[in-house]
């Protein structure tokens, strides 16, 4: 089959017809998770939402890449307007997330009457759904939902009533999109070498100097660090800013956008290098907390990153298996080869391991939000965040390019829509922290021993095979000289988010025959069965 005999969007003719009632996975974890209430509250949205994931929001989001984000330096009678320029296609998108409340939610009172704390469990679902295929809108998503949180916590008041409202609004008209301008070239992941300087002027402060990796570049707000003359150095030197795209009155702010990224993927967002000549930005919180005040924001977005990883995944497994059951090859559909259905299957057990671990994550934050997590749940996230996203961010992108290879040549073609998933998904493990930035994360913080405490007894509870192995994992670097120690995170990371996964898929197979089936596959790193059935139609298709 050769490429040109794709329709235009190639990849929507082996989607299901709505990816919500088509995903036992993710509605087994709701039935399983959510109060009765807040699961007839979330079904009608998430119904709705598979409805639009499986063809519209595919169609916009193919637009929107086709139609990449421009920068317009200066307009036609030459006045410097440094305007991003977004295509309709992605104002469409944009406009879906808005009105299904994909930022919103957490910070709506009658969803909080409805779901209490499993509001974020609920939001994490939608954002799986929306998030395939959609020109990685679900970053600004996120991005603005972390702004949202951290303005609503640390303020100042000024920012939560004027700017807040905008954030979570569900009017495409009155709605904004936050940024995050963090990353300076001197320094990137350590943010303590950041240099753009913070001066406090008679009208305010303004900000001077040069960020390199400007997300969400079009928003209306970004929330950026900058240390304050005087200050002191590394990270207790930084307060953190919001800086406004306009100024009151409508004038532009004083930064000039150098150039918008030419990257690998995720191409229809911007993200950009911009020169601060004195933009005039507002303080959140306290001064002199600026990167302790970024904790919520960090959370929020890691979590994001951890469901669009799983969201990849099953999208990648569904057009894969749609794939399967419509190519001929060797006399018989792709589905009926063995070999290809031990394939599928493999990834639909990691597809639903990342999807278990995002949302465990995705509960926690629900509760620490809500005032009721207890210490061992607030020390237990604290370490989740770092594993939860530094795992399934590896686990998409080798999903991706499996899934990719089980498309053939055809994947390999740009005009299928397929291999734009493996380019998006290398982003994953790169933002909001890397893998090895992640993995030291999750050592310093599994060396304390309350933390350490929360996260066995978390795996006792549910009962996960490896509880023991973990425990050895955090025995071998407990007492180790720290750049020994360093040398084992990618190893005690990866292993302590498997076991972590272990004890949720041990849990969850008490459910039915289908879940014990994926966590019995799980144990055995799925290795092929020599039983004449397979477990492909119960695992990957929930048919029971």
């Amino acid at each position: 089959m050769t490429s040109a005999s794709y329709p235009r969007i190639g990849s929507l003719r082996f989607l299901p017809a709505n990816t919500y009632t088509a995903d036992p996975a993710l509605r087994s974890l709701l039935r399983a998770v959510l109060a009765p209430r807040a699961l007839a509250w979330a079904e009608p949205q998430l119904e709705a939402m598979g409805r639009l994931a499986a063809v519209e929001l595919c169609r916009l989001g193919e637009e929107a890449e086709r139609q990449p984000a421009w920068l317009r330096v200066v307009d036609p009678w030459g006045e410097r307007v440094d305007e991003v320029v977004c295509s309709e296609a992605w104002r469409q998108v944009g406009a879906v997330a808005t009105r299904a409340g994909l930022a919103a939610l957490p910070y709506e009172s009658e969803a909080s009457r409805l779901a209490g704390p499993q509001v974020r469990v609920v939001q994490a679902a939608l954002c799986y759904l929306f998030q395939p295929q959609t020109a990685t809108y679900l970053c600004p998503v996120a991005m603005t939902d972390a702004a949202a949180r951290v303005l609503a916590e640390f303020g100042p008041d000024s920012l939560r009533r004027e700017v807040v409202p905008h954030l979570v609004s569900r009017d495409p008209a009155s709605a904004w999109t936050a940024g995050q301008w963090m990353t300076e070239r001197q320094g990137g992941s350590d943010v303590g070498a950041n240099a753009v300087e913070a001066r406090r002027e008679s009208e305010g402060w303004r900000l001077w100097g040069r960020k390199y990796f400007c997300s969400n570049l079009g928003g209306e707000v970004a929330l950026a660090l900058a240390r304050p003359e005087g200050a002191a150095p590394g990270t207790e030197g930084l307060g953190l800013f919001l800086i406004p795209r306009l100024l009151p009155g409508g004038a532009r702010n004083h930064y000039r956008i150098d150039r918008l990224k030419d990257k690998l993927g995720t191409r229809a967002m911007a993200t950009g290098e911009v020169t601060l000549e004195g933009a005039e930005a507002i303080v959140v919180g306290q001064l002199e907390r600026g990167f302790a005040q970024m904790t919520p924001m960090l959370n929020i977005t890691r979590v994001h990153n951890a469901v669009a990883a799983a969201a990849t995944l099953r999208r990648c497994l569904q057009l894969a298996r749609g794939y399967a059951a419509w190519r001929t090859a060797f006399g018989c559909r792709l589905d009926q080869l063995p070999l290809q259905r031990q394939v599928l299957l493999e990834l639909a057990v990691r597809a639903e391991a990342c999807l278990l671990l995002a949302m465990r994550m995705a509960e926690l934050l629900g509760v620490l939000e809500a005032g009721r997590a207890s210490a061992d749940q607030v020390a237990l996230f604290r370490l989740g965040t770092s594993l939860a996203k530094l795992f399934t961010a590896k686990e998409a992108v080798a999903g991706t390019s499996e899934a990719l290879e089980c498309f053939g040549g055809a994947g390999y073609m740009e005009d299928t829509g397929i291999a734009r998933l493996l380019r998006d998904a290398q982003v994953l493990p790169i933002w909001e922290g890397t893998t090895n930035v992640l993995a030291l994360d999750a050592l310093r913080v599994a060396a304390r021993p309350e933390v350490a405490e929360a996260y066995l007894a978390e795996l006792d509870r549910l009962g996960s095979p490896r509880s023991q192995m973990a425990e050895q994992l955090l025995a071998e670097v407990a007492g180790a000289e720290p750049g020994i120690a360093a040398r084992w995170g990618r190893r005690v990371a990866s292993g302590l988010a498997r076991a972590w996964i272990s004890g949720l898929l041990a849990a969850a197979s008490h459910r039915g025959p289908r879940e014990a089936a994926v966590a019995e596959l799980w144990e055995s790193d799925c290795a092929p069965t020599r039983a004449a059935d397979d477990r492909f139609e119960l695992v990957v298709d929930g048919a029971v």
